[in-house]
């Protein structure tokens, strides 16, 4: 009898216990994110160009763009030609600007000091190897790199843009090591105002 009343007090104990020892406790040292905005959306941080226009009488929409500070030059006049002999190049899965290609960046820079009302836009380029998503952000990585050279070299950020193309734009066909040497590049695109 006295067992009997002993383990019904041992196997109550249990029963109680369980919800508390099967309760998560709260983690120490982890920052908790607030579960929803309150209030209305927000402007996104002033941008570049992230993406082409979109509408119904816009062209397709460009590929994902990189991050500048400005907020971008829509409808500037774009000029491809000018510092096409300044393409910057890089060396296979890389966005460390070489420095044999610095001083292309530092011609571009002279003219952005001289021209103060223009601005560029900086295309980052792979080749076809990895993957649509990695390339997308390589290009991306590339881009900024030149950049921030730019921004380094006193080019005021709002006069940078910069856009990723990935593996989607190249400047040679081909599928060997010579083709993808000259699609491994950030182009400069000079935009002028209205």
């Amino acid at each position: 009898m006295k067992s009997a009343k002993f383990l019904n007090l041992i196997v109550l104990g249990l029963v109680l216990t369980v919800p508390f020892v099967g309760c998560k406790k709260k983690p120490i040292g982890v920052t908790t994110l607030p579960s929803s905005r309150i209030g209305t959306p927000t402007e996104p941080p002033p941008g570049g160009i992230i993406g082409g226009g979109t509408g119904p009488s816009s062209a397709p929409a460009e590929p994902f763009v990189g991050t500048p500070p400005g907020p971008g030059h829509p409808g500037w006049p774009e000029d491809h030609e000018k510092f096409k002999a300044q393409t910057v190049y890089f060396d296979f899965d890389s966005a460390v600007v070489k420095s044999g290609e610095k001083s292309k960046i530092e011609v571009v820079s002279a003219y952005l000091k001289a021209n103060p009302s223009h601005a560029v836009k900086i295309e980052g380029n792979c080749d076809e190897r990895g993957t649509e998503e990695y390339n997308r952000s390589l290009g991306e990585r590339r881009a900024l790199a030149v950049r921030e050279a730019l921004i380094a070299d006193g080019i005021a950020p709002d006069r940078v843009d910069t856009i990723s193309f990935g593996e989607d734009k190249p400047a040679v066909a081909g599928h060997d090591e010579a083709a993808y040497k000259m699609n491994r590049r950030d182009e400069f695109v000079l935009l002028t105002p209205k």
